[in-house]
């Protein structure tokens, strides 16, 4: 049973605080976390009828990415593109504006592409098959395991952070649990845990458990597993799980500009591969060594464009984060040095060296653009300050 004010799992004939080894009371420990579950569970949208097309766009959203925001753009995903046919008809472009601010922006092509393999060669109906769903484009082997056991009820587990930092706690696993052999142990008590006829509930449970309460800094005295948990009982849960070797941060010092002329801005599709691939950005590039930004703003846009520019003033250094590198970028505000002929009022470029495709936009253009999320935060502060300007 459960005690609701505090979430624990309690026995009448056993004494409170009694450690029960969890490789010994599976079956107990498997209804601890349903019961928590069925008590705690938020109520999250695509909980409401848990259709395979819902399950997982809030899946591939949730990767990276904090569980407020994911909801928050799940609900203005599926305002727009309600099921699969209005995700396989839409634009690339368009699907990565509503993605903008999510990052990783491989996750929105790979979702286009697998919607318009469902439609092309499954009918446009989500297959069941986890072989048959990691044929998709980007589905690995969480997003197959999550898809098939929270929307078809498949017995498979669905092994996240969260689940790791839950099962190494439980089971005391005491190496990092991304490498060998913790990794192959996590799955395989993952896969152990899973109850018969309960792969939702239970995948569930587990990374909501991960989630509220088994987190970095754990509330054993909440959690329905304490008594079957080897690290609460040997007083070290918060040396759980074992972390790895932390990458390295890597700081990058970039310069661009918001080049105008004639109430427009010039603006730049990336190539099609890395990162920001397809999105629109103001031209720009890494400040080299013993070199001032505003001059190497000026060197990129020549470089990609053939622009020759001159920087009027500076916005400012706008910051923004990413797994492994810290990007500073020196935003300056250019202009044309050499003026077009008359009758060229919206000069082309010179060339494109770093880009498919360009344009001269005004504001209203510029937000209905996919862009990264640095180069969106430089759009909005130029739109800010013109506002106060005028």
């Amino acid at each position: 049973m459960v005690n609701h004010a505090t979430g624990q799992l309690f026995f009448p004939n056993i004494k409170p605080g009694r450690f029960l080894p969890p490789e010994a009371h599976l079956p107990q420990l498997q209804r601890a976390l349903l019961d928590w579950f069925a008590a705690h569970k938020r109520p999250l949208p695509w909980r409401a009828s848990y259709t395979p097309y819902e399950v997982w766009i809030s899946e591939i959203m949730l990767q990276q990415t904090r569980m407020g925001r994911g909801v928050e753009y799940f609900k203005r995903w599926m305002k727009r593109f309600p099921d699969m046919r209005s995700l396989a008809s839409a634009s690339e472009e368009e699907v990565l504006r509503l993605w903008e601010g999510l990052g990783y922006y491989s996750r929105a092509r790979h979702i286009l592409s697998a919607a318009r393999l469902v439609m092309k060669e499954h009918k446009g109906i989500f297959p069941s098959d986890p072989a048959q769903m990691r044929a998709l484009p980007g589905i690995g082997p969480y997003t197959a395991g999550a898809v098939a056991s929270i929307a078809f009820g498949e017995k498979l587990p669905c092994i996240d952070a969260n689940v790791e930092r839950v099962i190494s706690r439980i089971f005391d696993i005491d190496t990092p649990v991304k490498q060998e052999p913790a990794a192959s142990k996590i799955r395989e008590l993952a896969l152990a845990l899973v109850p018969e006829g309960k792969a939702r509930e239970h995948n569930q449970a587990m990374m909501e458990l991960g989630a509220l309460v088994c987190g970095k800094k754990p509330r054993c005295e909440r959690c329905p597993a304490a008594m079957f948990c080897v690290s609460r009982n040997m007083g070290i849960a918060g040396k759980r799980p074992v972390p790895g070797k932390k990458a390295a941060i890597t700081p990058v010092v970039m310069a661009t500009g918001v080049l105008r002329h004639n109430g427009r801005i010039f603006l730049q599709q990336r190539l099609t591969g890395g990162v920001w691939g397809n999105l629109w950005e103001f031209p720009g590039g890494r400040v080299e060594n013993n070199e001032h930004p505003a001059g190497a703003a000026v060197r990129e846009f020549m470089e990609e464009t053939g622009f020759a520019v001159t920087p009027v003033r500076k916005y400012g250094i706008i910051r923004h984060g990413y797994t492994t590198y810290r990007i500073a970028m020196h935003c300056f505000e250019l202009r044309l040095s050499e003026l077009p002929c008359p009758q060229d009022s919206f000069p082309r470029p010179v060339r494109l060296t770093s880009a498919s495709s360009w344009r001269w936009a005004d504001p209203e253009a510029i937000a209905a653009l996919p862009m990264p999320a640095p180069h969106r935060r430089l759009a909005d502060t130029v739109f800010r300050m013109n506002r106060a300007l005028r």
